[in-house]
């Protein structure tokens, strides 16, 4: 089974994710992770967005791996915390942006899912990746609680943010996630879309447990 969760940075996919994984007993891979490790090394190789040759040789050649609990390794190293850096975050959108970035990642989120009960969420879940999923779903927030959102959770672990700075950072995210020239972040019919600004975290899971179980 193919659970599918789109929808722009801040709208809560990664928390709700994980709850829904662990009471349904699915495999939880993060795809998001997947750009930011490939955003990361090009910090680490001083590579620029002026170079995309150079990003796409990098998105070819790394080596990108997710453990039971969600620890992320890029070439063997726990970059988990480091992958959600603001330098990260500020690059991953146009890096992500690069079609061919984007075909690898792809075949990796692919290759993760093989033979196993799954939640995936990202941007293209359920368009690109996996457009056959059994269930797919778009969560969505107002921008500025998506923002308040990002802050506490930087808060949380330990990273220095500032809330007008997250907020410009989101919009502009916001807007080159759905004006990429592949795996633009869309709406679609057959998703269930869920307004997460005035819900609780539990309300948005119980939504979405509701609808797989056919409640």
């Amino acid at each position: 089974m193919i659970v599918a969760i789109d929808g722009p940075a801040g709208a809560g996919k990664g928390t709700i994710t994980s709850l829904v994984a662990e009471e349904l007993n699915l495999v939880t891979i993060d795809t998001g992770a997947t750009y930011r490790c490939v955003a990361l090394q090009c910090l680490n190789e001083n590579v620029t967005l002026d170079e995309p040759e150079k990003i796409i040789e990098i998105a070819k050649k790394v080596k990108i791996d997710m453990d039971e609990n969600k620890n992320v390794f890029l070439n063997g190293k726990d970059v988990t915390k480091e992958i959600r850096s603001t330098e990260v975050t500020s690059i991953v959108s146009p890096v992500s942006s690069i079609p061919e970035v984007r075909d690898e990642m792809v075949k990796l989120q692919r290759e993760l899912a093989k033979g196993k009960n799954v939640i995936m969420e990202g941007r293209d879940i359920t368009t690109v990746v996996f457009p056959e999923a059994d269930f797919k779903f778009y969560l969505d927030a107002e921008v500025e609680e998506r923002a308040r959102r990002r802050v506490k959770q930087n808060e949380e672990q330990g990273i220095e943010s500032n809330y007008d700075e997250i907020l410009e950072s989101i919009k502009k995210r916001d807007y080159n996630d759905m004006h990429k020239e592949k795996g633009a972040l869309i709406r679609t019919e057959d998703q269930i879309y869920i307004d997460s600004t005035n819900m609780s975290i539990e309300e948005v899971k119980e939504t979405i447990i509701k609808h797989i179980k056919g409640e």
